[in-house]
């Protein structure tokens, strides 16, 4: 049934003026909603990411399954140093993730990026620090459900979008309410906070417009306008109740003490941060090695050791150690070097595609150089090749004209305190789908046919 949808899309794409007048609706709509990322369109592509409604709730039971794991690997850790050595966190680190955030959800909203194939379903990576692309999404949905193709579309199948920032906002307003231990006595004032100039500062925006509409006042500042005094948090005359940091730590770290702001009213228990400087403990990609190692299985139930083996590549932290793979025990170092076609380094705590070397792109020198650099480095991890999807779809180039290109499709649930509430589709002519690093997004839209 999908590759029929997706065959009808594309057709009707080529039917009189259907294109053209999709194609300036897109545009007009990107540029209202303001869905820019870093001066350029964030969706140039006239189709959207369908996914049937089997596939969905297949993808919900695996995701919901590996993140009750992840929060045990919090658990543990709390009270286990031994785990944090596993993830790679440094000094500092430990000090901000043993600071009680005032409620139990590691990260109460997360990002698994995931690749969906015919017959396989894969995470690549976790972002459970500060999730980016909620409100793009929710935007994108407004602007692809008013094409003329998507009203064509929608006479023989039937779409349903995933608009995730209601349920953001539930996430900060449950999240408060457990660090207060009980109802708010008023309606809570939110920040969102980051450094200024960010490529994301647009998506803020849509976050403010939302909080507001929704009858949450709402202000977007960095850490250097805050203050600290008499036990609140504030800018100016709006005191804050609710911190949607979207700041991450290692750009705060170096502001940390010329900024203490934040830090200092979060320590104080005097403001409700969400997401937790705690969700660095899992955001590291090291998490993965944790999951995948035999020493931890013990953790975790069967169900999620079965989720965990059939969804999880196997990762561990670059180090001259023995290590395990696949119930056999191995030289990690030496396994590493011989394996490069199915394997991939990445530093265990960055974000955009930054410092990834894809082993099977590689030859036999440039791979043991970057082994020996990840190694010197003492915080990457080595993970192995996973199956990866790819679908035609029509790009939009530069003098406006649709180029029917394959892309790698990466899809991405969004959890919302472990439950999978929203998603959406990066793409890129690359093996790295990032926006960052040059893809685009699509909305991801539940497909059935219309009976």
């Amino acid at each position: 049934m999908l590759k029929q949808a997706v065959s009808h899309y594309h057709n009707l794409l080529k039917e009189g003026n259907l294109a053209e007048e999709s194609r300036a609706m897109l545009d007009e709509g990107l540029e209202r909603s303001r869905l820019i990322f870093g001066g350029r369109r964030l969706s140039p592509y006239l189709r959207p990411h369908f996914v049937t409604e089997e596939d969905f709730e297949r993808i919900c039971k695996i995701c919901e399954t590996v993140w009750s794991a992840i929060e045990k690997v919090k658990d543990a850790a709390i009270d286990d140093p031994t785990i944090v050595n596993d993830l790679g966190l440094t000094a500092i680190e430990r000090e901000l993730i043993s600071i009680d955030p005032g409620y139990k959800a590691v990260s109460p909203t997360s990002r698994l990026d995931s690749f969906l194939t015919d017959a396989a379903y894969s995470f690549v990576e976790l972002n459970g620090e500060s999730p980016a692309g909620i409100a793009y999404a929710d935007a994108a949905y407004d602007i692809f459900s008013a094409l003329p193709v998507m009203k064509r579309f929608t006479e023989r199948y039937n779409l349903r979008p995933l608009y995730g920032r209601r349920f953001l906002l539930a996430v900060l307003l449950e999240s408060y309410a457990e660090f207060l231990g009980r109802q708010p006595d008023r309606t809570p004032q939110i920040a969102i906070v980051d450094l200024k100039d960010m490529p994301t500062q647009k998506e803020f925006e849509l976050f403010k417009e939302f909080f507001e509409a929704q009858g949450y006042s709402s202000i977007i500042c960095s850490p250097d306008q805050l203050q600290f005094d008499n036990n609140r948090l504030h800018l100016g005359d709006f005191e804050i109740d609710i911190v949607y940091k979207r700041l991450l730590v290692n750009e705060y770290l170096p502001i940390m003490t010329e900024c203490p702001a934040l830090l200092d009213a979060y320590r104080a228990g005097a403001v409700c941060v969400v997401n937790s400087f705690r969700s660095k403990l899992i955001h590291k990609k090291a998490l993965f090695a944790v999951l995948t190692s035999a020493n931890r299985s013990h953790l975790f139930t069967e169900d999620e050791r079965a989720a965990i083996s059939a969804h999880v590549p196997w990762t561990r932290l670059v180090r001259a150690e023995m290590s395990d793979y696949k119930q056999e025990e191995i030289d990690l170092l030496k396994f590493v070097r011989e394996n490069r076609h199915k394997l991939v380094l990445k530093p265990n705590d960055d974000y955009g595609g930054h410092g990834i070397t894809i082993g099977w792109n590689t030859d036999e020198s440039a791979w043991n150089e970057a082994v020996q650099s990840a190694l010197a480095n003492a915080d990457y991890v080595v993970q192995e090749r996973v199956p990866t999807a790819r679908e035609i779809f029509p790009a939009l180039k530069d003098d406006g004209s649709i180029e029917f290109a394959e892309q790698l499709v990466d899809l991405d649930p969004l959890l919302f305190n472990g439950k999978v509430g929203s998603a959406f589709t990066r793409l890129s002519f690359t093996e790295l789908a990032n926006v960052t690093s040059g893809g685009g997004m699509v909305p991801t839209y539940i497909i059935s046919e219309r009976k």
